[in-house]
């Protein structure tokens, strides 16, 4: 049947008239294009300007942070991907105007030549608590910051780094270890603040909308289906090729060449299909969500200096080849000989300036990655971090600094300076190595510099030649007055001597203090104690007391000559008469023990108290130092006026450790007795002592001297060849106390006690490779360890060649002897054999007392 006309007029009249309708629309349409035009592109720009204010007004509520990392830090992959999440929650707690653009956080690496990289971190200020924690622990400090304000400086170069290849691809997966920010470091470590020298790297993130996201993933599986049509019409056109030259058809056109040529016949050839695109694969990192971000780098680096801002450019840009891989970060812009285009030139600049200002986000299309594929930048440099160090973080010596030389340091840069501690943060040093590697020099630049500071010293050397190396660099006016020079190494009889009763009470000491000095010394040396050897502990304790008694009354009566010293032992132990004139000077109950106790002693229990002071009295020059009434060395009064005393003890034997226990012991003494001054009025006092091992013959006063004298003003420098000979009491006192530790080349187990103490910064392979003279060190600067460093020991000629005075020398040390009272050495044998017989004198004059006469048949009765 026909169909009813009356049916389809209908729709065919609703057709015409929406096809009328539409067609009257496009006329007005042209008709106002113009009006339409203006407006559609008035609400844009009202838009966008609207979009442009609150950006601006997000921007500019900011949060800011420092984070400052410990010599440990070292965070693992897990720390780094929870920061990543925090900074990217960061980026998206700002409030809900905020425009996509705006929702940024930026990480904010610079460096100015004063600090070798800072890390900072810039979010909306509503995640001010999200960013003033992290996951990296107590190894990261957080510190509030304020906003960058920087000098507007001569040349200035901008660049912007963006990621180029294939959507999806990836950058390279770098290391933790070494620090994947290392290459950054090593660009800005020759920075020179001087010259207004300036580098900063920020790294804007934001993170990814989903709608944006979609459309880049769109994007990007419709690009790799259009490239998988592409390849399989190349490879159609070639299976054509090449069946159109295959031999079959070669053959043909041969044979029968009017045939081929006129029926236009070719082989049959199936078209390849385009290949399946996996979305997956096609992706890459697009197809994941968590951890993906928005990504945009700027640079920026500044100088004084024309030419020095482009080469930082350069440097940083070679840096972040570092994560170049499938994917790498490039700078946007092209030259093309003299004309370039980019950030840094005119219109672009200013768009720049805006971004770098605000932290505003204009990434570009393949501005995409992953958390773990930043990982390198989402944290600051860690342990694995080879840091310079920069000028500003150890002074460099200049003489009269009050500083203290430590060694030659090679900078970034190539020059050398010699690096120095402030005297009053470097309290205890170590020094380990060989022998004749630079130990002792290092530590006589040290005390010279010291010396010419002003401050006071005493350096002892068992060898007995420091003296003389050092004497024409200290020979001037203003040393003259405080050098003392005590040299028990002499042999000739004229030679001159000065000499030191350890018993000497001349100078107002307290009794109690002195006896328990000599006592504790002796005793330590030869390894007495209350259960080894409690009987000559008590002996010797109750002569040097009933000696320090008679020395307090001929000090009492201004005749300090008549003053018994160690020798007078023998014959109070020995000689009735004389330990009966010696109880005239004591009190009932110090004279009770001598009166009850003493004569029940068996003789040779005496033989043990008296055998090492004979060995010690039969050297001379031990006698005449000791055996002289009144001393010349009062290291009391060296501390309080600053003197600089040079001590050469005679050896490192037996018989000498006794000796040199004595002296060290007397250190200690001396720094406590400073409990009667003010906290203010102790002057610092340095102690040098070398070959340690000899030295610690006396127990442990080196270590209670690093324990307790710090207080007191009282500051110790110990060198010694092989640490771990030391007692471990005394070893370990000063490892915990150092300011200063350095090693030079030796054996593996000497060095593994310095090396320990870096936690693996240097290895004992590092340290046991050294050349001659070369140290590694470690200091404290402003309370803060610096090192360990590799650094050239410094010598006296190369550092003080303008301070020395090689003519005043033997002026030096006629000062040094006349300050210090010598006198030669054959007045003084003479006078310490006959010290006996003056105190004997000296005792008949005092009067008799009622106990000591009551005393008189007992001692005859022992005797």
């Amino acid at each position: 049947m026909e169909p009813d006309i009356l049916t389809l007029a209908g729709p065919l009249t609703t057709g015409i008239q929406a096809v009328a309708a539409l067609r009257a629309f496009a006329e007005w349409v042209l008709a106002n294009a113009w009006w339409i035009t203006l407006i559609t592109a008035a609400l844009l720009a009202g838009w966008e300007t609207l979009q442009q204010r609150l950006a601006a007004e997000a921007l500019s509520r900011r949060t800011y942070v420092e984070l400052e990392p410990t010599a440990q830090f070292d965070p693992g992959a897990e720390q780094i991907w929870r920061q990543g999440l925090q900074l990217i929650r960061a980026a998206s707690s700002g409030p809900w105007w905020t425009p996509r653009r705006a929702r940024s956080v930026r990480l904010r690496l610079r460096a100015d030549g004063t600090r070798p990289l800072t890390y900072r971190i810039e979010a909306p200020a509503s995640a001010r608590a999200l960013v003033a924690q992290t996951p990296y622990g107590g190894r990261v400090r957080v510190e509030p910051a304020g906003p960058v304000a920087d000098k507007q400086r001569r040349h200035v170069v901008r660049a912007v780094l963006t990621l180029h290849g294939e959507p999806g691809s990836r950058l390279r997966e770098v290391p933790l270890d070494p620090d994947p920010l290392q290459p950054l470091v090593d660009a800005v470590a020759t920075l020179n603040a001087e010259l207004g020298d300036l580098a900063e790297v920020c790294v804007d993130l934001s993170p990814a909308s989903r709608w944006h996201l979609g459309l880049r993933r769109w994007q990007t599986v419709r690009r790799a289906r259009e490239q998988a049509r592409r390849e399989a019409q190349r490879e159609a056109r070639w299976i054509s090729q090449e069946a159109a030259d295959s031999v079959p058809v070669t053959l043909g056109r041969l044979l029968d060449p009017a045939e081929w040529r006129g029926s236009g016949r070719g082989p049959m050839v199936m078209s390849p299909r385009p290949r399946r695109v996996d979305r997956e694969i096609a992706l890459g990192k697009l197809a994941q969500s968590a951890g993906l971000v928005r990504v945009q780098i700027l640079v920026r680096c500044a100088s004084e200096t024309a030419g020095r801002a482009e080469q930082r450019l350069a440097l940083i840009g070679a840096a972040m080849d570092v994560y170049a891989g499938a994917s790498r970060f490039s700078s946007q812009g092209w030259s093309l000989g003299p004309l370039q285009i980019g950030p840094n030139q005119r219109p672009w600049r200013g768009r720049f300036d805006q971004r770098w200002a605000t932290a505003l986000m204009r990434p570009g299309k393949n501005g995409w990655a992953l958390i773990d594929e930043l990982a390198g930048l989402l944290k600051p440099p860690t342990a694995a971090a080879d840091l310079p160090l920069m000028k500003n973080d150890m002074p460099t010596y200049e003489a009269g600094g009050d500083l203290l030389p430590q060694g030659w340091h090679r900078g970034p840069d190539g020059r050398e300076r010699l690096l120095a501690t402030r005297e009053d943060d470097t309290l205890f040093e170590v020094q380990s190595g060989k022998a004749g590697w630079g130990k002792t020099m290092r530590a006589q630049v040290q005390a010279v510099a010291s010396a010419h500071n002003g401050r006071g010293l005493a350096f002892v050397d068992p060898h007995g030649d420091s003296f003389a190396e050092v004497a024409r660099y200290l020979a001037h006016d203003e040393i003259m007055d405080r050098i003392r020079l005590f040299d028990l190494t002499v042999r000739d009889a004229g030679a001159m001597l000065a000499c030191w009763n350890p018993l000497d009470m001349t100078r107002g000491q307290r009794p109690h203090e002195v006896t328990g000095a000599v006592v504790d010394a002796i005793a330590t040396a030869l390894g007495w104690g209350d259960v080894t050897a409690p009987r000559a502990l008590t002996i010797l304790t109750k002569a040097v007391e009933a000696l320090v008694a008679v020395n307090t009354v001929a000090a009492a009566a201004g005749d300090g000559h008549q003053q018994a010293t160690l020798f007078q032992i023998r014959p109070l132990l020995s000689e009735p008469g004389f330990r009966h004139l010696v109880l005239k000077a004591l009190d009932d109950e110090a004279r009770l023990w001598w009166t009850a106790s003493f004569p029940d002693l068996p003789k040779d229990a005496l033989l043990t108290v008296l055998n090492p002071l004979g060995r010690l009295g039969a050297s001379p020059v031990t006698r005449a130092f000791l055996g002289c009434p009144v001393s010349g060395y009062d290291i009391r009064q060296a501390m309080d006026e600053g003197h600089v005393v040079w001590i050469c003890p005679p050896g490192t034997g037996p018989t000498d450790r006794l000796l040199i226990s004595l002296i060290v012991r007397d250190f200690l003494r001396a720094g406590l007795s400073r409990r009667d001054l003010p906290e203010r009025s102790r002057r610092a006092f340095r102690f040098y002592l070398d070959e340690l091992i000899s030295l610690d013959g006396a127990g442990s006063t080196v270590a209670e001297i690093t324990e307790q004298l710090r207080k007191f003003g009282c500051r110790l420098h110990g060198m010694t060849q092989l640490l771990h000979r030391l007692s471990a009491t005394t070893r370990t006192a000063l490892l915990q106390n150092a300011s200063c530790l350095s090693t030079t080349a030796g054996s593996a187990d000497a060095i593994a006690q310095i090396t320990g103490e870096w936690g693996g910064k240097v290895t004992v392979a590092d340290a046991a490779e050294l050349e001659r003279w070369w140290h590694y060190a470690s200091f404290t600067v402003d309370g803060k360890r610096i090192g360990p460093l590799r650094v050239r020991g410094p010598e006296l000629e190369e550092v003080f060649a303008n301070l020395a005075r090689p003519g005043r020398t033997q002026a030096l040390t006629r000062a040094a002897h006349q300050n210090a009272g010598a006198a030669p050495l054959h007045e003084l044998t003479a006078q310490a054999l006959a010290q006996t017989d003056t105190v004997r004198s000296f005792l008949t004059t005092l009067p008799t007392t009622a106990a000591a006469s009551g005393a008189d048949d007992t001692q005859e009765q022992y005797a």
